[in-house]
C-alpha cells in the first residue's frame, strides 16, 4: 500500500484567477476570494491580466546573498533584478531581458521614477518579492523599503537604443578637480559599471570609487544620421530626451563635460569684488589707473587718436605689502576678477628644483604664459615675493633665480608681446626684499595696506555684513569699529563668523559683535600682544586723585580728540609714575588700558636688549613701528631706569646708550606718534636721564605716594572681599596698624593670614583675628625713610 502523502496532489506556487486573470501567490488565494478580487493591494505581489508585475516586497541591496549571483560581479549585480521563476515564466521572459522598474510610494502610488535593469530568475521560495543591488538611478529616493511599490513589465525591442556617444555633467563641481587629475581612469571605471546596462537620459548616473560617490546627469547624445533604413518620423521621436532608453554597449563614448572653469568664473567674481573691500578706495582708484595703462585700456585722458604709450612710460610692476591679513590676496585677486584678464601665479616653493638650471626654467615656462596670450591682457601675480627675490643671496640657487626674475621683469619693457602686461607683488616684510627689484623700471610703484583705522574698518564691516545679508545699523557698525583696535580684514571676518555662532538666532547684532571680541584678537597685536588681565578702576583701592589725572592724560586725548582741536593745543606724549614699590603703578596701567580699551603693550627694560649689534635698537623701531600701526595704544616701560639711565660723559658706544637714543628718536624723531601714548615707571626716578623728561617726551610726572588711611581702607575691602573672616577682625585696627605699608604689603598680608588658618585646620571656615596678628608681626613696611625723601626732592625739582 503507497503512504498516504502520495495520494495528495501536490499545490502549485502560483495561482491565477479565472475570474479577474490576475496571477499570484497560492498562499493568498483564501484572502483574494473572500475579498471577491476586490482588494488587488492587500497581495504582496500579482501579475495583472495587462502583463505587469506588481510588487510591495521589496528588497535594496544584499544581492551577493543569493546563491543564483553569487559568482556575479559587482558591477553585474547592479544591473540585475531578481524575479521568481514563476513571475519570469508568466511574463514570458527569459535570463538577461530587459524590463523596466517603475518606482512609487505607497498606496496612492506616487511615481519617484523609472529603472531599466535585465532579469535574473530566483526559486520561487522567495515568494513574491524582488530584489534590486541599489536604486540610486533616482534622485532623491529617501523613502524606506516597506513604502516602496514597484511595477515590473518588459520592453519592447524598437524602444532600446544603442548609445554611440552620452555627454555627462558632474552635479558637484568641487569634484571636477579629482576629474581634472583621473578623469580618464574614472570614466573608465563608469564604462565598466554601465556596460550592457540600460539607462534613461533624464535619470542620474551614480559611481562609487575608493569612497567617493560621483553623481552625473545627461547634458546630450550624439545625434545619429538619418540613414536609408530609418524614417524620418522615427528619427524625430528618438530625439525626445525624456523618454529615451540608452543602452551602454562597448562602442559608446562617454564624454565629460567640464564647465567647473566656468562654475570656477562664477564663484570668483562672487567672491573676489572689489565692492567687497572696504577701506582702501583710494590705493584701489590709484592701482586701477595703473593697470589700464599697463593693458592699454583707454581713460578718459588718453580718448584721443594718439596711443597710450605715447604719453609716457608705462609702469610694468606694483608691490603691496603690509601686515598677513590686510587684504592683500583679496585685492589682487578682485583686481584679476574686475579685469577678467590671463592670470599666472608664482608659487615660490614650486619654482626652485634641486636640479641646476631647472629652477630658471620653472620660472620662464611660466613667465612665457604672458606672451602666449597676447594681446589678451596678463597678469603675474606673485606671493611673498621677499622668498622669491630675498635680499640675502646666501646660496648659489638663490643668487640664479632672483637674476633671472629680473630678467624676466625688465623683458616685458623690451618686448612687443609684453606691452599688456603687469606684474603684482605681494609681500608682508618689504625690508627683505632684493633692493634691485624696487628700481624704478621693475617694482615702479610700491603701495602700503595700513592697518585699518575706525573709520576704515566700519567700511569694512559693512561689506563683510552686506556680503552676508546682515544689515546692522550704522551706529552699531561704528561702536564696534571704535573697540577692535588692531584688527585687520581678516579678523573682522572672522569676528563677523563668531558672532553668527555666537547668536542664539540667525541675524547678527550688536551683542553679538562685542561678544565675539573677547574670542577673536587683533593679528597686528599678536607678536607683542600680552595676556592683560581684565583690570579695572574698582580693583585698585584709593588714589582717586591719580586716577583723574591719567584720565585726562590718556583717556581724554584718544576719546575727545575734539576739545584739543577746538582748543588748538596737543595732548601729553608721555607719563611718568614714580613711587615705592608695591604701590600699583603697574596695576593702574593696565587699568587704565582696560577702562579706555585701546591696546596695551607693556616692555620690560631688558627685553629690548641683544648680544647681537644693530639688534636692539632694531627691537625698538619695530616696538614703536607697530604701535603706530595698531593706534591708539600705549606703550607701557617697566622699570624704564634700566634703559633710560643717565648717559655717562666717556663714550657713547655702550649697548644701553644705543638704545636710549633709539627710544629718544622714536619718541620725539621725525616719524610722529599720532594716538600713541607712552606710560613708563621706575622706582628711581633720579637715575633717568634727563632728555627723557623734557616736553614732547615723559612731560608728565605722577607721584604714586603710599596708600594713605582712606586707600588702605578701600583696599583692605577689595582684598577681604574674597576671604571669609570671622566677627572679631577689626577692620580699622588693620587700617591704623599699617600705615607706611605699600599696596602689595597689605595684600601680603591679608595672603599670610589666610596661609596662618590653613596651618591652623584644613577645615577652617573663616579667618580669625589671630591670624591676622600673626600676618602684621610677619610682614612689616620695606619703605625706608631715605627713599622717600628722595622721591619728595625730586618732585620739588620737576614741578
Amino acid at each position: 500500500m503507497p503512504p498516504k502523502s502520495a495520494s495528495k496532489k501536490e499545490k502549485p506556487t502560483w495561482w491565477n484567477c479565472e475570474k479577474c486573470k490576475t496571477y499570484f501567490l497560492t498562499s493568498e488565494l483564501t484572502r483574494h476570494q473572500t475579498d471577491e478580487c476586490g482588494n488587488l493591494e492587500g497581495l504582496s505581489g500579482y501579475v495583472e491580466q495587462s502583463g505587469a508585475f506588481h510588487c510591495r516586497k521589496v528588497e535594496i541591496g544584499n544581492l551577493s546573498s543569493y546563491e543564483e549571483v553569487k559568482l556575479c560581479t559587482d558591477s553585474q549585480r547592479y544591473g540585475l533584478v531578481l524575479l521568481p521563476i514563476g513571475i519570469v515564466r508568466r511574463l514570458g521572459l527569459s535570463t538577461g531581458d530587459y524590463v523596466t522598474v517603475e518606482v512609487t510610494e505607497g498606496i496612492e502610488r506616487k511615481p519617484l521614477g523609472s529603472v531599466v535593469r535585465r532579469v535574473w530568475p530566483v526559486e520561487d521560495r522567495v515568494g513574491a518579492k524582488v530584489a534590486l543591488e541599489a536604486l540610486d538611478d533616482i534622485d532623491p529616493l529617501n523613502v524606506p523599503a516597506r513604502d516602496i511599490r514597484l511595477k515590473v513589465f518588459a520592453i519592447r525591442g524598437e524602444e532600446l537604443e544603442d548609445a554611440v556617444e552620452i555627454f555627462l555633467h558632474l552635479e558637484d563641481p568641487s569634484q571636477a578637480t579629482l576629474f581634472s587629475k583621473n578623469g580618464k581612469f574614472l570614466l573608465t571605471c563608469l564604462k565598466t559599471r554601465l556596460l550592457e546596462s540600460v539607462i534613461f537620459t533624464n535619470n542620474q548616473i551614480t559611481l562609487n570609487v575608493c569612497n567617493k560617490k560621483f553623481r552625473f546627469r545627461i547634458d546630450d547624445t550624439q545625434k545619429q544620421a538619418v540613414n536609408d533604413g530609418m524614417e524620418l518620423a522615427d528619427h524625430l521621436s528618438r530625439l525626445r530626451i525624456g523618454s529615451r532608453m540608452l543602452r551602454i554597449i562597448r562602442t559608446t563614448k562617454l564624454v565629460l563635460r567640464d564647465d567647473s572653469q566656468e562654475v570656477e568664473k562664477k564663484h570668483k567674481r562672487r567672491i573676489h569684488s572689489l565692492s567687497h573691500i572696504g577701506g582702501l578706495d583710494s590705493t584701489i582708484s590709484e592701482l586701477k589707473e595703473l593697470i589700464e595703462m599697463a593693458f592699454g585700456i583707454k581713460s578718459a585722458a588718453t580718448s584721443s587718436e594718439q596711443p597710450a604709450h605715447e604719453f609716457g612710460p608705462v609702469s610694468r610692476g606694483l608691490l603691496l605689502y603690509g601686515v598677513s591679513g590686510i587684504g592683500k590676496t583679496m585685492l589682487v585677486n578682485a583686481l584679476a576678477t574686475h579685469y577678467q584678464c590671463h592670470v599666472v601665479r608664482l608659487n615660490s616653493a614650486e619654482m626652485f628644483s634641486k636640479f641646476y638650471g631647472e629652477s630658471e626654467s620653472n620660472v620662464s615656462r611660466q613667465f612665457m604664459e604672458v606672451f602666449d596670450v597676447h594681446p589678451k591682457p596678463a597678469m603675474v601675480i606673485v606671493e611673498e615675493l621677499h622668498n622669491l627675490c630675498p635680499k640675502s643671496t646666501s646660496t648659489d640657487i638663490v643668487k640664479r633665480i632672483s637674476q633671472h626674475f629680473l630678467n624676466l621683469l625688465d623683458s616685458l619693457h623690451g618686448s612687443a608681446r609684453g606691452n599688456r602686461a603687469i606684474v603684482i607683488g605681494t609681500t608682508d616684510n618689504i625690508d627683505s626684499i632684493n633692493p634691485l627689484l624696487r628700481r624704478g623700471g621693475r617694482m615702479d610703484y610700491e603701495f602700503e595696506l595700513p592697518v585699518p583705522d575706525a573709520i576704515a574698518r566700519a567700511a569694512i564691516l559693512e561689506r563683510i555684513l552686506t556680503r552676508h545679508n546682515q544689515h546692522l545699523p550704522a551706529e552699531a557698525v561704528q561702536t564696534v569699529a571704535r573697540v577692535t583696535h588692531g584688527y585687520v580684514g581678516a579678523d573682522l571676518e572672522n569676528l563677523v563668523s563668531k558672532a553668527a555662532s555666537l547668536s542664539q538666532t540667525a541675524v547678527i547684532d550688536e551683542a553679538s559683535l562685542m561678544a565675539a571680541t573677547q574670542h577673536v584678537k587683533a593679528s597686528a597685536m599678536r607678536e607683542i600682544l600680552i595676556e592683560c588681565p581684565n583690570v579695572r578702576w574698582s580693583d585698585i583701592g584709593g588714589q582717586e586723585e591719580l586716577k583723574l589725572k591719567l584720565r585726562q592724560i590718556i583717556d581724554w586725548p584718544i576719546h575727545h580728540p575734539e576739545l584739543f582741536t577746538r582748543l588748538g593745543i596737543k595732548p601729553p606724549r608721555g607719563l611718568l609714575m614714580f613711587g615705592p614699590p608695591g604701590c600699583s603703578k603697574t596695576m593702574i596701567a593696565k587699568a587704565i588700558a582696560t577702562e579706555s580699551r585701546i591696546n596695551f603693550l607693556s616692555i620690560k627694560g631688558s627685553e629690548l636688549f641683544s648680544m647681537w649689534v644693530g639688534e636692539s635698537e632694531r627691537a625698538v623701531r619695530d616696538l614703536f613701528r607697530r604701535a603706530r600701526q595698531v593706534a591708539p595704544s600705549i606703550i607701557f616701560f617697566d622699570e624704564i631706569d634700566a634703559i633710560g639711565g643717565e648717559r655717562s660723559g666717556d663714550t657713547g658706544s655702550s649697548v644701553k646708550e644705543r638704545v636710549l637714543a633709539q627710544l629718544l628718536t622714536e619718541m620725539d624723531g621725525v616719524s610722529t606718534l599720532k594716538d600713541v601714548r607712552i606710560v613708563a615707571a621706575t622706582n628711581r626716578p633720579d637715575l633717568i636721564d634727563r632728555a627723557l623728561m623734557r616736553p614732547g617726551r615723559l612731560d608728565r610726572i605722577v607721584y604714586v605716594r603710599l596708600p594713605d588711611e582712606a586707600a588702605r581702607r578701600e583696599i583692605f575691602r577689595i582684598k577681604l572681599k574674597t576671604i571669609p573672616t570671622a566677627k572679631d577682625v577689626n577692620l580699622e585696627e588693620l587700617v591704623q596698624r599699617t600705615a607706611g605699608c605699600s599696596g602689595s604689603e597689605i595684600e601680603a598680608i591679608c595672603q599670610e593670614a589666610a596661609l596662618r588658618g590653613l596651618e591652623s585646620s584644613f577645615n577652617v571656615q573663616a579667618i580669625e583675628w589671630s591670624h591676622f596678628e600673626h600676618a602684621l608681626a610677619v610682614v612689616r613696611p620695606r619703605t625706608s625713610t631715605e627713599l622717600l625723601r628722595l622721591y619728595d626732592e625730586y618732585l620739588m625739582q620737576h614741578q
